[in-house]
């Protein structure tokens, strides 16, 4: 039998996304005795792959297929009744695999929890008594007291599966009761209570309402809404009013943010305001929580879904909103494996839901603030903060020729006891930079302490007497002496969170609280903190840019950065807007609540224009300072970016590797692109790798897309060592 003739006796092929580093979808036969009514795009099928068997998503069904029949394998089963990612969501993740560049079974893989992945069953979120459950006697179950008390729990109707975990019915009871034909799964009903809230909120500003009228006219079309919002103003409550409108409509609400560590705080004001159901999704949960809470958001049990970047995949049965706080967060760009922007994803999916998303920031990206002047996005401002308070009055320390003690000025030491001390309120100190210092020197010989897998130094962290490098993540135990010459002469340089600590408990009588990602170890930690923080006790507290994250401290009064400094130089040329959303956003936490508040920011270039722009608390002005920066040199948002990067343990041939990708591609290149390099990455060596970049700069999108998809084509073409890997980076947050 010749293949032409193979290809007419299928009935049809299945294409499936299966979940590896390659960018096509793969035929199969369907599972032996399937029929075509139960395969239906966006299912798991379990496939062989090699000498593996893995959970692939059926992207579609063809009459034929460009391979011969006889290569082509049965999938093995089907693993769903029905399809797990709807039509929308497909469309999104086709997009996100074409626009990203990255491999479509991996970009279908984020759209499922990790067990999912596996294969696993999906369990329906809700249980209910069967007949035979229902007529059981009082005393049939008395030697099986937990599985009593499960019945007698949903004697009165269904129950979810989270709500019956959260009473303490363990997964073996839930088995046992399935056995015993007492208990089946049931879907939820899509319905809340007619009342979607639980209480009013304040009385809102004029700018307020108006954003929240423009969100509601655009319901059920798709539109962008940028809402920028001095700290404090109150862009939460434009949020909580634009979802309440969305569940009055019958929809569902999806909200990102930018850090597991807000999630205690966002979803406790969500909870205690609206009666509808909120899930939750992050890494930090686990495992069956987060399959728990995905299938609540999938069937339409939940109102809200509240997440991190991840959750801008989940499928959500009726979705009418999406919120993005702090849009300009770094954290919403993933930097390994399949790298998207869950902003960017964000509005894409809007405009497939039909839907409005709405984009909330103090300082929002240059890139949305330019969407907004060309009339893509509406643009909303909030210029004062709730209840009439004011922004904090903003001062410079100039650091030349003062004596510093843990970087701390006296001066800045006064503000701060005058404060906590005599004033009984909070302060907050930044600096962005933990661990006790970053570099050990010998003062005898001049040895350093360097990482032996990365150009960088090894960072003291003293409490622990560890050296731990904070890019690859190398450490090992602190020496007693140095290890070139023995001496015991060894010298601390430069600053960081520990050793601020330390001085400041030794100087202080309050106490001293570090927020740092050494100290805030999982959800609990910062909840913790939190609760302290909302307590009003006098303490000052003491931590990076994790501050920055949109944290509400009502009793914080004075806030101080402890070495601007470090912000104020950066090779990455969104240096300059990275130092003032830090800076305005960390500046924010202070007299949210407090009758007033101030920043003092040290620093020994008080001179600074971008600084000097700061404190008259105009980021308005430093960004179209910058955009008009970025507009002379085609820099996004004025011209597209993307990055080939590679890397192996040779140190030329992740050079070479992108040489001769760059000249087999540039002739094929779109005439308004431009490639530059390959250069040595800004840190040219980590965890014992050598990084090499090519830069693909665009003048228009369209031509990056194109040059991309080209750029990936000459290198996948190009033959490579076992040991260099290389991976394309779309719109590059960091490019250092």
């Amino acid at each position: 039998m010749t293949p032409a003739e193979g290809q007419e006796h299928a009935t049809f092929i299945l294409r499936v996304a299966v979940p590896v580093p390659l960018r096509d979808v793969f035929d199969y036969l369907p599972p032996q005795g399937v029929s075509a009514d139960a395969l239906l795009p966006g299912m798991r099928l379990r496939v062989p792959f090699g000498r593996r068997k893995l959970t692939g998503i059926l992207v579609d069904t063809r009459a034929e297929s460009e391979q011969p029949l006889e290569k082509l394998k049965h999938a093995l089963a089907v693993l769903d009744e029905s399809p797990l990612i709807p039509a929308p969501l497909r469309d999104l993740c086709q997009w996100s695999a074409d626009y990203y560049q990255h491999a479509i079974g991996e970009v279908f893989a984020a759209a499922l929890t990790p067990t999912l992945r596996e294969g696993r069953e999906v369990p329906k979120s809700s249980w209910r008594l069967t007949s035979r459950g229902l007529g059981l006697g009082p005393a049939s179950l008395k030697r099986a007291k937990s599985q009593a008390d499960a019945v007698a729990r949903l004697q009165n109707g269904p129950v979810s599966h989270e709500s019956l975990r959260a009473d303490g019915v363990s997964s073996a009871t839930l088995r046992e009761l399935r056995k015993k034909d007492l208990m089946e799964a049931c879907l939820p009903a899509s319905n809340w209570p007619a009342e979607v809230t639980r209480e009013s909120g304040p009385t809102l500003s004029a700018e307020q309402g108006l954003c929240i009228d423009a969100v509601k006219a655009s319901a059920d079309t798709f539109a962008v809404h940028l809402l920028e919002g001095v700290t404090g103003s109150g862009k939460t409550e434009v949020y909580l009013r634009c979802i309440e409108d969305c569940l009055r409509r019958g929809k569902q609400a999806l909200v990102l943010i930018p850090e597991i560590g807000l999630t205690p705080q966002t979803v406790a004001r969500f909870e205690s305001r609206f009666s509808a159901p909120v899930a939750l999704l992050h890494s930090g949960l686990a495992d069956g929580r987060r399959l728990d809470h995905w299938v609540s958001g999938s069937t339409g049990a939940a109102g809200v879904v509240i997440g991190t970047r991840s959750a801008s995949f989940t499928p959500i049965a009726n979705l009418g909103l999406i919120v993005v706080d702090e849009e300009h967060d770094g954290s919403y760009k993933q930097q390994d494996g399949f790298r998207y922007s869950a902003r960017d994803v964000s509005v894409k999916r809007a405009q497939l839901e039909a839907c409005p998303v709405l984009l909330g920031s103090a300082t929002p990206s240059l890139e949305s603030l330019q969407n907004a002047k060309r009339g893509r996005y509406q643009h909303h401002r909030l210029r004062e903060r709730q209840a009439g308070g004011s922004l904090p009055a903003m001062r410079i320390i100039d650091l030349r020729g003062l004596a510093l003690r843990a970087g701390i000025s006296d001066e800045l030491l006064a503000e701060v006891r005058s404060t906590v001390e005599l004033g009984g309120r909070q302060a907050l100190l930044f600096l962005n930079r933990r661990g006790f210092a970053p570099t050990l020197q010998c003062h005898d010989c001049g040895w350093i302490a360097d990482c032996d897998h990365c150009d960088a130094r090894l960072t003291l962290h003293l409490r622990n007497r560890l050296l731990r490098c904070h890019h690859c993540g190398y450490q090992r135990p602190l020496d007693p002496g140095c290890p070139q010459c023995g001496s015991k002469s060894l010298l601390t340089h430069g600053l960081g969170t520990e050793q601020a600590e330390s001085f400041l408990k030794a100087e202080l009588s309050c106490p001293v609280y570090r927020i740092d990602s050494d100290a805030m170890r999982g959800v609990d930690a910062m909840e913790t903190l939190l609760d302290i923080a909302h307590s009003g006790e006098p303490c000052v507290i003491l931590g990076t840019q994790m501050l920055t994250k949109g944290h509400h401290f009502p009793a914080v009064q004075l806030v101080g950065v402890i070495d601007a400094d470090a912000l104020t130089y950066s090779a990455d040329f969104r240096g300059e807007e990275r130092m003032a959303q830090l800076l305005v956003q960390v500046s924010g936490r202070a007299g949210r609540e407090a009758a007033g508040g101030s920043v003092v920011v040290q620093t020994h270039y008080p001179e600074n224009p971008l600084l000097q722009t700061i404190t008259a608390q105009n980021y308005d002005q430093i960004a179209d300072t910058i955009l008009e920066q970025r507009a002379s040199s085609h820099l996004p948002p004025f011209g597209h970016l993307c990055m080939l990067r590679a890397d192996a343990a040779n140190e030329s041939e992740g050079e070479e590797f992108l040489k001769a990708a760059r000249d087999r591609s540039q002739r094929l290149l779109p005439r308004d692109t431009t490639l530059i390099g390959p250069l040595p990455a800004a840190m040219s060596r980590r965890a014992g790798r050598f990084r090499w970049q090519l830069w693909c700069l665009s003048q228009k999108r369209s031509s990056g897309l194109v040059a991309a998809r080209r750029l990936v084509a000459a290198a996948a073409d190009l033959k490579q060592s076992r040991d260099l890997s290389w991976f394309i980076d779309i719109d590059p947050s960091d490019v250092v």
